[in-house]
Parts: structure tokens; C-alpha cells; sequence
């Protein structure tokens, strides 16, 4: 009876230690709680080990603090960020072959003092990306971004939302619970960053090396692709209005919140065959001449070829090569304007 009484007091006197740590040090009643939000996007370190065509990257990817890729950051040094989905994010490919990696390295390169964050979440549409500025980026304390760059099309083919991928938290009630908890707990905080620098996780392989996709291979380039969608049905214009309601929605935030907005569109691994990338990439187009806002058209100015792509929308390493030249090269003449 004795023993038992011990051990109710002491396990008493922890449980009681715990709730004052947490209550002191934990983000339950911080302006950065995260609260149910960005679900499995923060304090990633993941050993991965992927294969493009026989090419063999072994690596960590990354996510921080803050939820973005990459290393920690002050958010007060963040001037550009970048917006994408899967084809943004790159999670099967070392941070510094990506498109935003690439960018990167070539201002590096070039002695300008600009670094791109990258924002990028795996199926993340233009939902997702006015969802960002309403659930995310204000959580995170002194982020005041100059330019924003909106890398987008392929996710905005579907008219249907999707529920988790735009808004990053679950439709399941325990998990909920679970994400509230992780995202606020300080002793849940402690025990990530201890596993993430000291156990990270096996590793992950990905092997990518069936370039079946290519049999029969055609690209479509602008030009043909032109002519080959000229004509628009009741689908294509209720697509078209959907998206277009939503770039109003995040025409608001960007003039809300003072930010350059920096448009780009994108091709699949055949250049713009699917007619509804590229009616998106053409309305794209529109809303950003008409608001006079910068807009690289990717969809107009590259020609991808075998093996620039490991399936139908994302890029190898040698086609995000392409890509972010290109940006790069728009970007770095956008800002010496």
C-alpha cells in the first residue's frame, strides 16, 4: 500500500511538472500555433535515396520550424518566396537540384544577394495557396515577404476541390486531436528535433527509371498546341470560371497583404497535349497582363525532351535544369528593371 501510494504521488508530482512545462514553453497560447494545420509539413528529416534513369541521388529532405523546405531561417529575412506542389516541392530529389535549388545557385553564382524559400507542398492547387496566407504565413512571426512566386497550372486541372491537400489538415477528427497536439507540445517539440537530428528515419528509396511514359513520344508545343485546343466546351468554360473566381480571391490577398506576385506556368512531360493545363496556363496569362503583374510563360518558352520527366508531371533533375534557367534568367531581369 505504501509502495503505491509512492508511486501515485510521484507519478502526481511528474504529471504535474509536465503540465507546468508545457503551460511555459509550449505554443498552446503563442500567436505561432499552428493549431490542426500543416499536417506532417514541419520538422522533417527524412534520409532519402532516389534513382532518375540510372542517376543515384542519396540525401535528407528537409523540412523546418516553420514548415518550408530546407534549413531553419529567420523569417525576417525571407524576401521571396516560392509557391508550388509536388512539382515545386521535389521531395524525391536533392534540395539543391531543384528548380528553387537551381535558382539559387545560379544567384549565388552570379553574387546577387537574393535566397528563394520555398512554400512548396506535395498537391497543393491555388486553393492551397490562399489558404497559405490565411493559415500559415501568419502564424509565422516577422515573415513579410516582398514577391511571391506562384508556380502553378497542373494541380488547378481538377474543378473539384481537394480537401487535405489545399488545406493540409485531416477530415478525421482523432487525427485532429493528434496534430494539435504535435503542433503545440513542447515535449513533443524536443522529442522531434532528438529523433530528427539523432535517429532519422531508414531510408527511403525511390527508384525511377521506367521511361514508358516516352513510348510513341510527341511534344506538344505552344504553337500546336494552339491550334489542337482552339475550340472550348461547357467543361473547359466551367474550369475556366472556377479558376478564374479563385485568382480574384488571391488577387485580394496579394494587394491585401502589398506583395509582387510573380506568376509561372507549367508543361507535362508532353508540353501542353492536355487541354485544360493549357486553357489554365492561357487564363493564367490574361489575369496577370491584365493586373500588370509579371508572369514567365514556361508553357511558351521551353521544349522538354526524353527524360526530362520521371512521370507525367514531374521533373528529373535535367528537366528542372531547364526550367529554372529560365527562370532564373526572367527573374534576375525582372529585378534589374
Amino acid at each position: 500500500m505504501k509502495l503505491l501510494k509512492i508511486t501515485f504521488y510521484n507519478l502526481f508530482i511528474f504529471i504535474f511538472l509536465i503540465i507546468l512545462i508545457e503551460i511555459f514553453f509550449g505554443y498552446w497560447f503563442k500567436d505561432e500555433n499552428f493549431g490542426i494545420y500543416m499536417r506532417k509539413e514541419r520538422k522533417i528529416n527524412w534520409l532519402t535515396e532516389s534513382t532518375f534513369f540510372g542517376n543515384n541521388y542519396k540525401f535528407f529532405y528537409k523540412r523546418n520550424y516553420w514548415g518550408f523546405r530546407g534549413e531553419e531561417f529567420d523569417p525576417k529575412n525571407v524576401k521571396i518566396i516560392f509557391e508550388g506542389g509536388s512539382t515545386g516541392n521535389q521531395r524525391y530529389t536533392p534540395e539543391d537540384l531543384t528548380i528553387v535549388g537551381l535558382i539559387n545557385k545560379r544567384f549565388e553564382n552570379e553574387n546577387i544577394n537574393l535566397k528563394i524559400f520555398n512554400a512548396s507542398t506535395d498537391g497543393k492547387s491555388l486553393n492551397g495557396y490562399i489558404n497559405d496566407f490565411e493559415f500559415w504565413f501568419p502564424k509565422i512571426p516577422n515573415l513579410k515577404p516582398e514577391y511571391v512566386i506562384f508556380y502553378l497550372g497542373i494541380n488547378d486541372r481538377f474543378i473539384n476541390d481537394r480537401y487535405y491537400l489545399d488545406h493540409k489538415i485531416s477530415e478525421m477528427k482523432i487525427d485532429r486531436l493528434k496534430d494539435y497536439i504535435k503542433n503545440n507540445s513542447f515535449v513533443v517539440d524536443k522529442y522531434k528535433i532528438i529523433k530528427n537530428n539523432y535517429f532519422p528515419k531508414n531510408t527511403l528509396s525511390y527508384d525511377f527509371n521506367d521511361n514508358s511514359i516516352y513510348k510513341d513520344f510527341k511534344y506538344i508545343d505552344f504553337i500546336s498546341a494552339q491550334k489542337i485546343h482552339k475550340n472550348k466546351n461547357d467543361d473547359d468554360l466551367a474550369l475556366i470560371n472556377k479558376f478564374q473566381f479563385k485568382l480574384d480571391k488571391l488577387n485580394s490577398i496579394i494587394k491585401r497583404n502589398n506583395i509582387k506576385p510573380i506568376f509561372i506556368t507549367q508543361v507535362k512531360f508532353d508540353g501542353l497535349k492536355d487541354k485544360k493545363l493549357y486553357l489554365i496556363n492561357n487564363e493564367l496569362k490574361n489575369f496577370s497582363k491584365v493586373n500588370d503583374y509579371f508572369f514567365i510563360p514556361i508553357d511558351e518558352l521551353i521544349l522538354m525532351e526524353i527524360n526530362d520527366f520521371y512521370d507525367h508531371v514531374h521533373t528529373t533533375p535535367k528537366g528542372s535544369s531547364k526550367i529554372a534557367e529560365i527562370i532564373s534568367e526572367n527573374i534576375i531581369r525582372y529585378l534589374n528593371e
